[in-house]
């Protein structure tokens, strides 16, 4: 073609010919050669500055039409369970485009804010405009920012919580969102990240006054993306859910099950009894029953609330609040095994013998009692000998056979030797207000390790039952620990003065020897540490890779269904193993196992990081009007840019940066674990007990900063080369060596 071809032209190429929009392939479309291309580039930028293209890298788009190869991010799923996709950047004047993402085999688990380069094809239908496949992800979302904003006369600024992130962010002044100085925000990066000067960001969502006590726990729900509202279809649903009626279940109100529980508990998922067994082929046997809440009858496949319970994976427990997984109506109510009310629920009877090893068990779904709900310090008060009104009646018949069913189940633990870590828990305590009021440790009794056996023994039952019914599930896996973890946790040992023995496999019960070893000396703590940072992180899998913890070839988790997914598909494959009705797993359950499986371990990752961060935050709150105070503790962590320190009386965690060691160079050695000053020899090494001076107490980000004042009860001096120029200063220290423990 000889003359330029008009606006008109153009626009009707790019409408017909999508996949053809580079200014190349517009020019040989029309054949423009040479100097004409010039004016083509200046009619292509009219076109573009009047709204008509878009203008992608080399590409002209049409703005109200998608390409068929896109890159779009993801939305979020809609109360069927399907995966919408949007475009990324849309500048059309009409509604943006609805795509379907229609996955396929090996694709992998998108969350909303992912970009993906998708291809998409146009269709008609009711509620989207186009389908979506994935070619390629090309990153997660846009990074998203938590801080408190600093207005300014040009906008302002944004200064992030986050501990490891020192570095504002710029809001230019049409991207504030009507934020105030002082406000927590939530923003996202807005354009490409700068190579120079301070990155840019445009506000999200406002979320109040930092410095509320009860903003600790929303700080980390929403640094976390963490889901703490409910869609209304899913709240309607559970509001409309009525009592489980005794139809075909078996009847087990006779049972006189009991709950224990914390004191604090939320909810009430899994109640217990025991009973001897009278069958004269287990002399010493013992019959134990674990009931579970029926979670499977109310959230069924596909629904609103199963859609819910999917995305947010389990619940989440902060010390003033929880982000539940299902709704109060159920999770507080109908799915709770609360006291003398008929609950819905999947059980287990499980014969022991003497030595408590199983020889039997049998799954049934059922209507039971609960004849009370008790806390574990009143249960273990009432067998050492204070029983109260509420568990004296309990005593003979119920509390007693539980703890000699539990006395049998301990000699088989001690043959089957699972991992022994027994790391003291914290418990934050809250005022009225949010206000931390105290710290303490949790004491772990009997009574809680009565229930954890019975769990166990539970969980295993239902993975063993449907391994033998072929039926698919999701396991609880705990791989074996990786071999250079293995040598790492070797040289602490050996550098506190214990031993490790080599092996080709490493067996849990060579670990609980080294456990057992520094238990009662200055170490323990150290050495159950380092243990517990040596092994893999358990997740949930289709393919069962055994518990390496817990010493179990196949184990599941089922005795949690109201607070954690998994335990609801294996909830469901019970019930369709079974053939107890029509709500188990479904078509889509089987087929997305994988998927299911990878998403709630992802879920639960980020819950776990959530409740550390928010014990942080909360615990600088309490330290913060002790700036200045000394402290004892331990070095637990060493790293380039400083030492972590673990304080001996409330668990918290704080940096001694390596700035405030002194003005000599301190190398550090990954290996080891441990800094080194180059003119001193002075060495700083894990499990070292120290002395410290809170310098600084952060509340909104957690952080706390240390300063040094005694190693190994040596006071620290100041730190350099010597006067006369030669290096020296004290020896190289090594790990105090832990004194032998007493036969």
């Amino acid at each position: 073609m000889s003359q330029l071809p008009t606006k008109a032209d153009i626009l009707q190429w790019i409408s017909d010919n999508p996949a053809l929009t580079s200014k190349r392939d517009i020019a040989k479309a029309f054949g423009i050669k040479g100097a004409a291309r010039i004016d083509l580039k200046r009619i292509l930028r009219e076109l573009e500055a009047e709204g008509h293209l878009t203008k992608r890298k080399r590409s002209y788009d049409d703005p109200e039409r998608l390409p068929p190869v896109a890159v779009v991010r993801v939305v979020g799923t809609d109360a069927d369970g399907d995966l919408f996709l949007g475009p990324h950047d849309w500048t059309g004047d009409g509604p943006e485009p609805r795509i379907l993402f229609v996955p396929k085999d090996g694709d992998p688990a998108l969350a909303p804010g992912d970009r993906v380069l998708a291809r998409l094809t146009e269709i008609k239908d009711a509620d989207h405009s186009h389908e979506g496949r994935l070619i390629r992800r090309l990153s997660t979302g846009p990074q998203q920012i938590l801080g408190v904003f600093r207005a300014t006369s040009e906008g302002g600024r944004i200064q992030p919580i986050d501990k490891g992130n020192d570095k504002d962010w710029i809001v230019p002044a049409g991207a504030t969102d009507g934020a105030r100085d002082g406000e927590l925000v939530e923003a996202e990066q807005a354009g490409p990240k700068a190579r120079m000067g301070l990155p840019r960001a445009k506000i999200t969502k406002r979320l109040g006054d930092p410095g509320a006590a009860k903003a600790v726990s929303l700080i980390a729900i929403h640094q976390h993306g963490l889901r703490d509202s409910f869609p209304a279809d899913a709240l309607a649903e559970a509001e409309a859910a009525t009592p489980a009626p005794l139809g075909d279940r078996t009847d087990l109100r006779d049972l006189p099950l009991i709950t224990i529980d914390p004191a604090d508990a939320r909810d009430r998922d899994d109640a217990c009894f025991a009973q001897p067994d009278d069958d004269p082929a287990n002399p010493g046997g013992h019959i134990i029953w674990v009931a579970i809440a029926d979670v499977a009858h109310y959230v069924t496949p596909g629904s609103a609330l199963d859609v819910e319970a999917r995305a947010r994976g389990n619940s989440t427990y902060f010390p003033d609040r929880v982000v539940p997984m299902l709704p109060d109506a159920l999770s507080g109510d109908l799915c709770s095994l609360h006291e003398h009310v008929e609950r819905a629920c999947l059980a287990v009877r499980i014969v022991i013998n003497a030595a408590g090893e199983k020889i039997s068990h049998r799954h049934l779904r059922g209507l039971m009692t609960s004849r009370a709900s008790l806390h574990y310090d009143e249960v273990q008060d009432a067998i050492d000998g204070t029983a109260n009104d509420k568990t004296a009646p309990l005593l003979d018949g119920v509390l007693r056979p539980l703890y000699a069913a539990y006395e049998a189940l301990k000699l088989a633990r001690d043959r089957r030797q699972p991992l022994d870590l027994d790391l003291p828990e914290r418990k934050i305590v809250l005022d009225d207000d949010g206000t931390v009021t105290s710290v303490a440790f949790r004491d772990r009794r009997d009574a809680h390790r009565l229930i954890e056996e019975f769990m166990i023994l539970a969980n295993v039952a239902a993975a063993e039952e449907l391994e033998r019914l072929r039926t698919p599930l999701l396991y609880r896996v705990h791989e074996e620990p990786e071999a250079d973890r293995i040598d790492a946790l070797r040289e602490t040992a050996q550098a506190s003065g214990f031993a490790l023995a080599k092996g080709q496999v490493m067996r849990t019960a060579t670990l609980n020897k080294l456990l057992h070893d520094a238990a009662g000396t200055e170490l323990s703590e150290l050495i159950s540490m380092s243990t517990l940072r040596a092994m893999t992180q358990a997740y949930y899998g289709a393919q069962n890779m055994g518990h390496f913890g817990l010493a179990l070839r196949s184990y599941a988790h089922f005795t949690s269904p109201i607070r954690r997914y998994a335990d609801l598909i294996v909830h469901r494959a019970l019930i369709t193993a079974h053939g107890w009705g029509d709500d188990g797993l479904s078509a889509w359950d089987i087929e997305n196992l994988d998927a299911t499986a990878k998403a709630i371990s992802e879920a639960e990752r980020r819950s776990m990081i959530a409740e550390r961060d928010t014990n942080d935050r909360y615990l600088a709150a309490f330290l913060a009007d002790k700036v200045g105070a000394d402290f004892a503790g331990r070095i637990s962590g060493v790293q380039a840019f400083g030492v972590f320190v673990k304080l001996d009386e409330t668990g918290a965690d704080g940096l001694i940066p390596v700035r405030s060691l002194g003005a000599e160079y301190f190398r550090f050695d990954r290996d080891d674990q441990v800094l080194t000053g180059t003119d001193s020899g002075m060495v700083i090494g894990l499990g070292q007990r120290v002395t410290v001076r809170l310098a600084e107490a952060i509340p909104v980000t957690g952080g706390l900063v240390l300063e040094l004042l005694s190693l190994e009860g040596e006071p620290m001096r100041p730190r350099g080369r010597p006067k006369s120029g030669k290096r020296g200063g004290p020896p190289k220290r090594k790990f105090k060596k832990a004194p032998r423990r007493r036969k």
